[in-house]
């Protein structure tokens, strides 16, 4: 049992179970009846992904000091109590059952999923490597 961090419309893994969009828009073009099948996800949770104006820093940082002022910001919204219990009631799952949480960005390092990844890490969640 363990949570995969994906890019959203991969190829899914062997046993990957649910996939989660962790993200703040649907996929463009994408009939709404085709998220599952075109492996984008099963359930749209916009909750973890950053804020629109978090997601821009994320997107435009080009220097370390941008990032972490990404991380930092991101880091700041995970915080609240709602996305918290969220984010501690998906690692208390991930000894239980496998699933997935993802992003559309084509790297994981220059994205808020490997911040998700470390949040998730953070509150003992089991996390495909």
């Amino acid at each position: 049992m363990a949570i995969r961090v994906v890019r959203l419309g991969s190829d899914r893994a062997a046993g990957e179970g649910l996939r989660i969009g962790t993200v703040r828009r649907p996929p463009r073009g994408v009939p709404k009846a085709q998220f599952a099948s075109g492996n984008w996800y099963d359930v749209w949770y916009p909750n973890l992904a950053p804020s629109v104006d978090v997601m821009k820093l994320g997107q435009e940082a080009r220097t370390p000091a941008q990032w972490l002022g990404f991380t930092r910001k991101y880091r700041a919204e995970m915080a609240t109590p709602e996305n918290s219990r969220s984010i501690e009631l998906l690692a208390r799952l991930s000894h239980q059952t496998d699933f997935s949480v993802g992003c559309y960005c084509e790297h994981e390092s220059h994205c808020h999923r490997s911040v998700l990844r470390e949040l998730l890490l953070e509150k003992g969640a089991k996390v495909v490597p």
